[in-house]
């Protein structure tokens, strides 16, 4: 299998993901800045996807998938005694499903305006205050929780420590959520997790 990431992006979830599951994968730097959308190997991007945007997982069969949350639970699927994703069609898959969800769309999305000042002044400070109601809601959770889904490790702790750091790219201040940092801090402290940011030239900026 092959991901194609960038430094610091959303990919950086899946490839979290696959070194906790233990899983060989190659890893295909893409630069989504430049218009022309090339891979480090200097092939055209929009021949992976369409999309232009990463990550993107090549299968063994030559599918390709996108889409971080689906991206992360295949992953998880190819090594289930990991647990880092509960059995499908069960209830607290479903559970799963809603953090990835909740994610995705009131954090993941939310940066968006704070990444592109041609958004404007007024999409970025509802983009913080929006972004501060999801963050004390993260925190209260996490106050009696050591992970998302309790006591266990999954994936969307991966996507959310991902997203959740990009908060010291945008000048966010968290020290107001102690549990918070304090589980960004458990996560990057984990092994897999220092060996994803190792990679991707990010573990100076690790919390």
């Amino acid at each position: 299998m092959k991901l194609y990431y960038t430094p610091g992006a959303c990919s950086l979830s899946p490839h979290i993901v696959a070194r906790e599951a233990g899983l060989l994968i190659a890893l295909e730097k893409v630069d989504i800045k430049a218009p022309a959308r090339r891979t480090q190997s200097g092939a055209d991007y929009t021949t992976v996807t369409a999309k232009t945007y990463v990550p993107a997982l090549e299968l063994e069969n030559g599918e390709v998938l996108t889409e971080g949350p689906a991206i992360v639970q295949f992953l998880a699927d190819q090594a289930p005694e990991t647990k880092l994703a509960p059995p499908a069609t069960s209830f607290e898959r479903y559970r799963l499903q809603e953090w990835l969800n909740f994610i995705g769309t009131e954090l993941h999305k939310t940066f968006a305006p704070l990444f592109h000042p041609d958004h404007g002044e007024q999409a970025a400070a509802q983009a913080r205050a929006k972004l501060a109601q999801r963050f004390a809601f993260l925190d209260r959770h996490l106050s009696s929780h050591d992970f998302l889904m309790g006591e266990q490790f999954t994936v969307a702790d991966a996507y959310c420590f991902t997203i959740a750091n990009w908060s010291a790219f945008v000048r966010l201040d968290l020290s107001a959520f102690a549990s918070l940092t304090t589980y960004l801090d458990r996560i990057a402290a984990r092994p897999k997790v220092r060996e994803a940011l190792q990679a991707e030239g990010l573990l100076h900026a690790a919390r």
